[in-house]
């Protein structure tokens, strides 16, 4: 039994255990677990990319039908808006959040889904918010308030004889997202109505409650008050997986937005790509230092020191080093973990492989420090830590062999080159598969540092590069093109 080779969805009345489905190079057996919690209504999503046969309930097929359709009427009507009322919303969103009354409701539903994800035994590290992390979105908002970008705006013109033809930025459609367990990224999503875009997103499980509450006590409020009609921003209410499957497989979204890392979204951006929809996405995360055995004294401790602060995607994850100075190497990289560690942790763990330690001979002690020795290291592990840092260690002979490690491990994200040699800079824009290269700390990727535009997401080069844009996402980067001609020459013809 085969599946719809060309939407890959069933709407089959029931399964049976037994029944076999070709899905990509696999054959998938129904099991009796999924015969039992399949019913009428329910759908199979065959993923033919990764060979799987996902379960979406009906239920949730619905909440994210639902959703689309909510943000489609919405898109129509946003045209009919001013500019000025959706400035005006980013305004009243950043002031709602930053308004203690207003915003405790909130900070209640938090504490709430931060009890719960530890009860559960789960990482709270981004999940809680933090009076940065809100402080952080009301820059964010207030930002896109005062951003000087209007939704239908010409970026070109062509002169002919009697006529001309005009190039015209426009707005893109529905874009979704599928966030991890993070309450900020309530806001950084709105980020797409500034170029007339509406969204539909899900949010991890474990922050659901939080983003209800952001929803019913600010989100709404602001909508209505600067007039913009409520469905321009929708939340698919449920914690289950499938029904972000269920919103990446709307054929009617005009761009899939996956945040996070590893696995899942890799199998969201394969559900959307054999949708028909248009990806951006986060496969994975961690940054890479190539050092220089010629490098500037203390370089390396510092940006060590400021790229370890918290584990996001653009975190240092290995380091590589080259043998002819791995004596003072070590010994800055000691430096710059033992400030890592002082400053909260405790401590700081490194993987290293035993073929490593003994080029380094001995490994400096430090109590602050968990040398892990181990047979080998993955260098394409990124290292999920909540609280202590951990990164993995490599040497090299010569630094190029640096650059080859990161083309073959690396998710082909963000390189910081640490040298005092043009040379190696140069070689390591010019052969690195990366978007993001810097001679410093890592943690410069960033849209809302680096670029002044709050983010909605990085892509990396893992699933290859994009087409005529930059690993970052931002809200005014969500647009189309039209074309629109004026013709003076009424005698025109071809």
């Amino acid at each position: 039994m085969d599946t719809e080779s060309t939407t890959n969805k069933s709407s089959l009345g029931s399964v049976r255990v037994g029944d076999r489905f070709v899905v990509g190079d696999n054959v998938i057996t129904v099991s009796e677990a999924l015969a039992t919690e399949f019913h009428d209504g329910d759908k199979l999503l065959a993923v033919q990319a990764r060979g799987e046969l996902l379960h979406v309930p009906a239920e949730d097929a619905a909440v994210a039908r639902e959703a689309v359709t909510g943000a489609l009427a919405a898109f129509r009507e946003l045209s009919l808006v001013a500019d000025s009322q959706i400035d005006n919303f980013f305004g009243l969103f950043a002031a709602k959040i930053a308004n203690e009354s207003v915003f405790a409701p909130v900070l209640e539903a938090n504490r709430l889904d931060v009890a719960d994800a530890k009860k559960r035994g789960r990482t709270t590290g981004r999940l809680e918010l933090t009076p940065k992390m809100r402080a952080d979105m009301v820059t964010g908002l207030t930002m896109w308030a005062g951003l000087d970008v209007a939704r239908d705006q010409r970026v070109g013109v062509v002169e002919h004889v009697g006529w001309n033809v005009e190039t015209w930025r426009a707005p893109l459609g529905v874009v979704a997202f599928v966030f991890e367990g993070r309450p900020n990224v309530f806001a950084d999503a709105t980020g797409v109505l500034k170029s007339g875009n509406t969204v539909v997103f899900r949010i991890g499980s474990d922050a659901l409650g939080t983003a209800r509450a952001l929803r019913d006590h600010v989100l709404l409020p602001a909508l209505s008050e600067a007039g913009l009609p409520a469905g321009c921003v929708q939340l698919v209410d449920s914690p289950r997986h499938s029904a972000g499957w269920a919103l990446f497989s709307d054929s009617r979204l005009a761009l899939a937005v996956a945040r996070g890392s590893g696995p899942a979204v890799d199998q969201l951006g394969a559900i959307a790509r054999q949708s028909g929809i248009p990806v951006s996405l986060h496969g994975t995360g961690g940054a890479w230092f190539l050092v220089s055995a010629d490098r500037e004294e203390g370089r390396l401790e510092s940006t060590i020191s400021t790229s370890l602060d918290r584990k996001v995607c653009n975190t240092l994850n290995v380091i590589v080093l080259e043998r002819s100075n791995l004596h003072n190497d070590i010994l800055e990289v000691v430096a710059g973990l033992e400030k890592v560690a002082t400053s909260g942790p405790g401590r700081v763990v490194v993987h290293i492989s035993q073929e490593n330690v003994d080029a380094v001979g001995l490994l400096p002690d430090s109590s602050l420090i968990d040398w892990r020795i181990e047979g080998t290291v993955d260098l394409a592990q990124e290292w999920e830590w909540d609280t202590i840092p951990e990164i993995s260690l490599a040497i090299v002979d010569e630094f190029n062999q640096g650059i080859v490690l990161f083309n073959a491990h690396s998710p082909q994200f963000v390189l910081s080159v640490i040298s005092s040699r043009q040379v190696d800079h140069d070689a390591a824009w010019a052969e690195a598969n990366a978007p993001f290269v810097g001679d410093g700390f890592s943690r410069w990727v960033d849209g809302q540092y680096a670029l002044n535009r709050p983010e909605l997401g990085l892509a990396n080069w893992q699933h290859g590069r994009m087409l005529a844009r930059g690993g970052v996402l931002s809200g005014d980067g969500v647009h189309t093109l039209r074309l629109r001609v004026h013709q003076r020459d009424i005698t025109l013809k071809r």
